[in-house]
């Protein structure tokens, strides 16, 4: 397929530009997706205001990362996919060779292979991408459910490595799109969740998505003390999802946690961002501290599973639409704390 199509170009700090640029074409094992919806995200955000991504992208480069759509044009030796399915590609897939690999770690890939563009007509999806993370939609599951793949593929993750078991007492800190997500996550995991979350429009929110209890960001003059009272025993959380990506969030966190509990610093800071943590507490409360980085195959396919059979509901998070000519609307929008929370980006619109 050749001619141009209308696009998002990232070229830098707070510097998108809709422009036009050539089809991408494809080689043998690739597809082209002709793009029905794309999500914005927090990552997205922050790429665009940092203007790049330390793993995922560098300028001037195609931008965005949650998609769905239709299969355009497949290259030579594809099986599997045909133009006009319904497909679902994730922005990234491991080799499948290296050391971390070997050992399920295919989130730490060496040779992790990313892919961006989302917010255009059509994306090149490459052959790693197309063999090990592009699934088909099935019927009766809309593009914007399917878009969601991504970012709930890893919220899964980070929920496995919280240890987490049915009954266990669950803080989330943070109400954006991921803290909603880990909040419902865990709350058909049949566990008890306690939000904190900072705005008022977030209060609602976590409710809604399946917090018992919330604790709101300036209603308190000691937000620890005020989620230990909320536990049993004021004895701490078994598990506490940090959620924002901010220091002072992770030092809550830590006090938050029950003895021998788990921390899950899933929010990543700002590059350089040091963190002063209480070795005593950490070291006679046993605690048990862990991060988690994107997503593997298999978080994929259940965050798939959890999608498509709607158990999570993608009209719950997708509360705004636009075009692709709005986008630097919406990213304005997304600055000033808009009450949406993912807005699907229609390129075609």
């Amino acid at each position: 397929m050749t001619g141009r199509m209308t696009a998002a170009v990232l070229y830098g700090k707070e510097d998108v530009k809709i422009e036009q640029v050539p089809i991408p074409r494809v080689d043998e094992g690739e597809v082209l997706i002709k793009v029905a919806v794309a999500l914005t995200c927090g990552t997205d955000l922050k790429v665009f205001k940092r203007g790049y991504h330390a793993r995922m992208i560098t300028p001037p480069a195609l931008f965005g990362h949650e998609l769905a759509g239709t299969v355009e044009e497949v290259g030579a030796g594809v099986k599997g996919f045909k133009p006009g399915m319904r497909v679902v590609a994730l922005n990234s897939a491991p080799c499948g060779r290296c050391f971390f690999c070997s050992r399920q770690q295919e989130n730490l890939c060496e040779n992790l292979l990313f892919n961006n563009g989302a917010y255009a007509e059509y994306i090149r999806i490459p052959r790693r991408i197309v063999e090990k993370n592009l699934l088909r939609i099935p019927a009766g599951t809309s593009f914007e459910a399917a878009a969601m793949t991504e970012p709930l593929a890893c919220v899964t993750l980070g929920f496995e490595q919280s240890a987490v078991r049915a009954g266990d007492t669950v803080v989330v800190i943070g109400g954006g799109p991921i803290g909603l997500m880990f909040m419902q996550v865990a709350k058909i995991s049949e566990c008890r969740v306690i939000a904190v979350v900072k705005r008022d429009q977030q209060v609602e929110a976590a409710r809604r998505f399946g917090a018992d209890q919330v604790v709101q960001l300036g209603t308190t003059d000691d937000v620890v003390a005020t989620v230990r009272s909320l536990t049993r025993a004021q004895q701490g959380a078994d598990a506490v999802i940090e959620a924002v990506g901010r220091p002072e969030a992770w030092q809550w966190a830590v006090s938050m946690a029950r003895k021998g509990g788990t921390i899950n610093f899933f929010g990543g800071c700002a590059s350089g961002s040091k963190v002063a943590l209480d070795t005593n507490r950490i070291h006679y409360s046993a605690l048990n501290m862990r991060a988690t980085f994107h997503h593997t195959p298999r978080s994929v396919r259940r965050a798939f599973e959890l999608l498509t059979s709607k158990t999570i509901r993608s009209n719950d998070y997708v509360t705004g639409e636009a075009p692709l000519s709005a986008l630097l609307h919406v990213f304005e929008h997304m600055q000033a704390r808009a009450e949406d929370i993912k807005t699907a980006i229609r390129p075609g619109h």
